[in-house]
């Protein structure tokens, strides 16, 4: 079995999604479930944690719609005003739908590179572990030292670091390009309430520009630092089509786990996407 612990749904519209601009024409229209699903099953994909992109209570209840009709989406996770003072009663209301399975706010976008570190936030994401819920850490490297900390305050809680908190890959990486980032990613794995998603790649080096060779030294590095019981596969469709084609997505990950056992490829194929998310 295989899961795709992250992928987005929408229904286009430019004045909603501002950050589709030029040269991105190919997201710019709708991509909802049969479409993923056309893609995702002939690499043996049978199911889909769905991710907000947009930060609006609407989307997140549209996802759960979306899950409804279709048994493909696994779970969801959306968004919630964390920092607001009503945080637990939306909770509390969305956690009715076994298919809520967790929180994600776009905090790459956030100025302040320590901005889970403001208590509202903190109070709001330590609200989460009461419902069942994970946290999706959504980050640039900039903002791994605050994310150690915060994951560090909140040891009940269960942290999913999403795209490897995009690590600036150049072709051919160099090690000294990326050290910075491996230390925080060495640091923050070494609290075991962390989780780390194999997704996002293809989009942080020059568009269809690479080799599956390319993105072997993080991918090592995030191996080592996490093992495969707190790995996962993510395609990151349809933004990852800026780059690559679903297939290849999921070849890169083949092929970089082709030497590990068959238990440890069930992990990152499956097992800890299940296990973190609570998919049946």
């Amino acid at each position: 079995m295989r899961i795709d612990s992250h992928q987005h749904f929408w229904n286009y519209s430019a004045a909603e999604y501002p950050w589709i601009g030029a040269g991105m024409e190919r997201l710019a229209c709708d991509h909802l479930p049969a479409d993923l699903e056309t893609v995702a099953r002939p690499v043996g994909v049978v199911g889909s944690v769905a991710v907000q992109a947009r930060q609006s209570l609407a989307e997140t209840r549209w996802l759960l719609s979306l899950a409804k009709k279709h048994p493909f989406i696994r779970g969801v996770v959306g968004w919630v005003d964390l920092r607001s003072e009503r945080v637990a009663d939306d909770l509390a209301i969305l956690a009715h739908d076994e298919q809520f399975v967790g929180v994600r706010h776009v905090v790459q976008d956030e100025p302040d590179p320590r901005f889970v570190l403001g208590e509202a936030f903190v109070r709001g994401v330590r609200a989460l572990h009461r419902f069942g819920l994970t946290y999706d850490l959504l980050i640039y490297p900039n903002q791994l030292p605050a994310a150690i900390d915060l994951v560090g305050l909140l040891p009940e809680q269960l942290f999913v670091l999403d795209h490897l908190a995009k690590p600036r890959i150049k072709l051919p990486p160099k090690a000294d390009e990326i050290a910075d980032w491996r230390r925080g990613i060495e640091t923050l794995a070494r609290h075991d309430n962390v989780c780390c998603k194999l997704s996002g790649l293809v989009t942080e080096v020059a568009w269809r520009q690479w080799q599956p060779a390319d993105f072997t030294p993080v991918l090592d590095i995030a191996l080592a630092a996490f093992g495969p019981d707190r790995l996962m596969f993510g395609s990151d469709w349809p933004v990852c089509l800026l780059s690559a084609e679903y297939a290849e997505v999921a070849g890169i990950i083949d092929d970089f786990i082709s030497t590990l056992t068959p238990a440890e490829q069930s992990l990152i194929w499956a097992d800890t996407a299940c296990r973190v998310y609570r998919i049946r």
